[in-house]
């Protein structure tokens, strides 16, 4: 049985949570060599290597037989917010998207940091267009770079045949909510 999903969460520090779950980290199999994944687990009691901790089949093998990786990403934006009303606020500003013009702002942004020639390209003025250029600066959409917004969002979305790397909507959407909190946040201090 296939398991079709991705989960993905972010958090401040993976590893305190982390030490409070029983979990086997995942495991990435490359020319017939295993590694420790990066960021997934699973909760389930797979296979592991007894020393390394890890599982012994592949995240992507894994899947295919019916185990579910979840991915816990550090997020270190997080720490600068102090509580739950905080965090709605930084998420109802509306962000001061000229920002995105100076080099030394987008250097300081999750995901975006070294992207700032495509950033100049394309400067958002919305969220939608910031999820946009989160996900043309993968693999699988970088085609679409240099084009005008309605181009991008004409094929922004549309799952790739050559099973290159893209970033998902829901994906693109939820880092950019989380690039417009820490531009919030650096526009606080």
């Amino acid at each position: 049985m296939i398991i079709d999903f991705d989960v993905d969460i972010d958090m401040a520090n993976r590893d305190d949570f982390l030490k409070l779950v029983n979990h086997t980290p995942a495991s990435i199999e490359k020319d017939n060599m295993f590694n420790k994944h990066n960021t997934g687990v699973y909760f389930q009691n797979i296979p592991n290597f007894p020393l390394e901790g890890y599982s012994t089949i592949d995240h992507k093998k894994a899947e295919q037989e019916g185990w579910f990786k979840v991915d816990f990403l550090n997020n270190h934006i997080y720490t600068g917010i102090h509580d739950e009303t905080h965090l709605d606020k930084l998420v109802d500003t509306e962000p001061m998207w000229e920002l995105f013009e100076h080099k030394e702002v987008v250097e300081q942004l999750f995901h975006i940091s070294n992207h700032y020639e495509i950033i100049k390209q394309h400067l958002p003025t919305s969220l939608e267009q910031l999820a946009m250029i989160l996900a043309i600066i993968r693999p699988g959409k970088r085609h679409l770079v240099g084009k005008s917004w309605e181009q991008i969002e004409a094929d922004v979305w549309t799952k790739p045949t050559d099973n290159s790397y893209f970033f998902k909507k829901s994906h693109s959407y939820g880092y950019a909510l989380a690039i417009i909190v820490q531009l919030n946040l650096i526009c606080e201090t």
